[in-house]
């Protein structure tokens, strides 16, 4: 499985992939984007089976990034791991499509049950 991280963070997208290899989902090909406008060229290239993505980025944010996702019509399974999470984002992400939205920080378990319910 390819799992495509999008952070403006390096750290952040470390400890991402680092989580999720905690998580018992090693063995997985992860590959990294910096912003959305990034991530959306990447995402037409590599075809990843799972995206989790920041919501506040520069360049293109998070929901801008589903966004354009959708309407390329790449339907792949998408989940946000950010900071903030009030009713309005979640909302938001889930009228885009976003399957769930991590609030950071977040533990190895909080990402095993994430991807539990995507991966089972």
């Amino acid at each position: 499985m390819k799992i495509l991280v999008v952070d403006d963070s390096r750290a952040m997208r470390r400890i991402v992939s680092r989580t999720i290899r905690q998580a018992g989902y090693e063995g997985h090909d992860i590959i990294e984007a910096e912003n959305g406008r990034d991530a959306l060229a990447m995402a037409e290239v590599e075809r990843p089976d799972l995206i989790l993505s920041d919501w506040h980025m520069p360049e293109m944010s998070g929901l801008e990034f589903l966004e354009g996702l959708n309407a390329k019509g790449l339907e792949i399974p998408f989940g946000f791991v950010t900071s903030e999470s009030t009713a309005e984002m979640v909302e938001a992400a889930t009228e885009a499509g976003a399957l769930f939205l991590l609030a950071k920080p977040f533990t190895a378990e909080d990402m095993g049950q994430v991807l539990g319910v995507f991966m089972s």
